[in-house]
């Protein structure tokens, strides 16, 4: 079984394994992770697990990965409403409440990796929607999530399993 994924937010590197792979955060750096706040911008510091990832089929064939891979629907969205009873939570395009679009035409992500942040149960305002995704092609940093560049995820999908813990630290 693969080891645990560490995330070094101040070094901008994530480790699993042997593989030493620079990633970027967010764009206003990290929080501990119980005094995040949605739309922070803020990678938050933790213990989380891999739950599962999505992948654009049209684009990309399944990843070679044992963790649980799904392809990704154009009507696939994450609720970001915290009032709303699925905040933090996977949904289905048009949704009533405010969401982020998965299915997105900039390649972030054609792979996505969705961890256990504020999920078990999600607590309004602590922040959604963190992911491990694919990073922008111009290399900015992220609204809180951590972003590789697609050779460098390519290289860590087979490291992947389900449950896998990510440590997330400065």
């Amino acid at each position: 079984m693969s080891e645990a994924i560490k995330i070094a937010c101040d070094a901008g590197l994530l480790r699993c394994g042997p593989l030493h792979l620079p990633c970027r955060i967010g764009k206003s750096g990290f929080i501990d992770g119980a005094a995040g706040r949605e739309g922070d911008a803020k990678t938050p510091l933790g213990h989380y697990r891999l739950r599962f990832g999505l992948y654009r089929a049209d684009r990309l064939p399944k990843p070679k990965s044992p963790l649980t891979f799904r392809p990704l629907r154009q009507d696939d969205g994450w609720c970001d409403a915290q009032t709303d009873p699925a905040y933090n939570r996977f949904i289905r395009r048009p949704y009533p409440a405010s969401h982020e679009a998965l299915w997105r035409e900039d390649g972030a992500y054609d792979i996505l990796l969705v961890m256990s942040h504020n999920d078990s149960p999600p607590v309004a305002g602590l922040g959604s929607a963190v992911f491990i995704h694919i990073a922008q092609p111009d290399d900015r940093k992220t609204l809180g999530c951590i972003a590789l560049a697609p050779e460098e995820m390519v290289k860590l999908l087979p490291e992947l399993h389900m449950d896998q813990t990510v440590h997330i630290s400065q």
